[in-house]
Formats: structure tokens, C-alpha cells, sequence
């Protein structure tokens, strides 16, 4: 549990206090929304669990046939630089915002990592999140796009058992496919569980070892960067 946000939990945290807390949040995350449309850069807060799969997205994005979209990220990990050393590895421009104890990432850290980057001539910033399904979907990071990355791994009922992430997100990334031959699960149920929880379904199946699906899954984000005319 966090300690700075206790979770939402009144037991913890009473609630005017969170309110507080959220507030203060989306003033800064309103700041960070406006210097990344200053910037013309399209960001995405990458959530899901541990291993689900998002460091190992984003490495096959840079590495994405015909891929000539400049990417930049932050990682958010409770203790180690581990992720932000295999984005930068993989040609992405990176940094590491270790968070201790808080099992998410806020507006005010994502602001402050910012400073570290050049943010012109970007077409994508990704903010990945801490592993988690239940606190980042709460904060507001000024991203444009919220995203979540499910495993195969994980069973098809994760979207029905942690409904909020799911609801709040633009789009599911559906991950490690190239796994469905050798585990008893199907796409069709992963779908029927998101539809049931997702205003608007959005499933990009994918697989970051055999590249398949990445084509769809980033022609959609150059078309929402032309929407936003970015």
C-alpha cells in the first residue's frame, strides 16, 4: 500500500485529505498535458502489472520495422533502474524515477524527470508506470492517452477483478500472444472481459518477441497523434 496516498483508503488517508492530494495532482498534471502539446508530443501512460510486458513493448517498438517515430520514456520502479537501462539499450532516450514506497507514479514526479529531457522532435512519450492495476489508474500524469498492457499470463478475468484501470484506459494492449498455443486461454475471452468493463474496447493484440501485432498497435498512435495534430 502507499504510503503517501494510502490507496484511497479512509482508514489511512481520510478522504478530504486525498481530495486534497488529488487536486494538487491535477494542477501540476495540467501543466505537463500543456508542455507536451507546446512540444507536439503525443504521451501515453503505460500501466499493468509486473511482467506484464510494457519494457518489453516498447523495446520492440524501437526496433519495429520501418519504425521512424522518435520515442522517449520514463520508468517507474520502487527500487531499481533496471527497466529504463533495457529502453536505453534499445536506442530509446530513457530515465528511471524510482518512487521508494509509492506504488505509483504522480504529475509532480513525471514533471520533475521532464527536466531531463528534450522534448523537441519527439513524436512519442511514455510514461511507464509501476507495476500495479489499482493505484495508477487514480492519477492523472498529463498524458494524452491512457494505456494498459495485458499478459496472456495473467488469466482472462483480470479486466472483470480490477475494473477501473480497464474503464479509464483508451486502449488494452494484449501481450506475450505468441504464449496462447501453449496456455488454455483464448483472445475471443480476453475480449468479451474487456468489453464488459471498457466503455469503448480497444484490444491491440501484440507480441514483442515475434513483432506480431505491432504494425496495427502503432499505425493507431500515428493516427492519434494526426487527430491531435501533433
Amino acid at each position: 500500500m502507499c504510503q503517501d496516498c494510502g490507496c484511497g483508503d479512509p482508514e489511512i488517508v481520510p478522504v478530504e485529505v486525498h481530495e486534497r492530494l488529488l487536486s494538487a495532482n491535477d494542477r501540476v498534471a495540467h501543466h505537463n498535458r500543456a508542455h507536451f502539446v507546446e512540444h507536439g508530443v503525443l504521451a501515453l501512460n503505460l500501466m499493468g502489472s509486473p511482467g506484464s510486458g510494457k519494457t518489453a513493448t516498447l523495446e520492440a517498438m524501437a526496433r519495429a520495422p520501418g519504425a521512424n517515430r522518435k520515442l522517449a520514456a520514463v520508468s517507474g520502479d520502487l527500487a531499481t533502474d533496471h527497466d529504463a537501462q533495457r529502453l536505453r539499450a534499445a536506442g530509446i532516450p530513457a530515465a528511471t524515477i524510482t518512487t521508494g514506497s509509492a506504488c505509483h507514479l504522480d504529475a509532480e514526479m513525471v514533471h520533475k524527470a521532464l527536466h531531463d529531457f528534450e522534448l523537441d522532435g519527439l513524436d512519442l512519450f511514455v510514461i511507464e508506470n509501476v507495476g500495479n492495476l489499482v493505484c495508477p489508474a487514480i492519477y492523472d500524469l498529463g498524458q494524452a492517452l491512457n494505456v494498459v498492457a495485458l499478459s496472456v499470463t495473467e488469466g482472462e478475468d483480470k479486466p472483470l477483478k480490477y475494473p477501473v484501470i480497464f474503464r479509464n484506459a483508451d486502449a488494452v494492449l494484449l501481450t506475450k500472444i505468441d504464449l496462447l498455443p501453449h496456455l488454455g486461454v483464448s483472445i475471443r475471452n480476453f475480449d468479451d472481459a474487456i468489453a464488459r468493463v471498457m466503455p469503448q474496447p480497444r484490444v491491440f493484440p501484440v507480441s514483442a518477441r515475434t513483432g506480431e501485432g505491432l504494425d496495427r498497435w502503432l499505425q493507431w498512435l500515428d493516427e492519434k497523434r494526426i487527430r491531435a495534430d501533433l
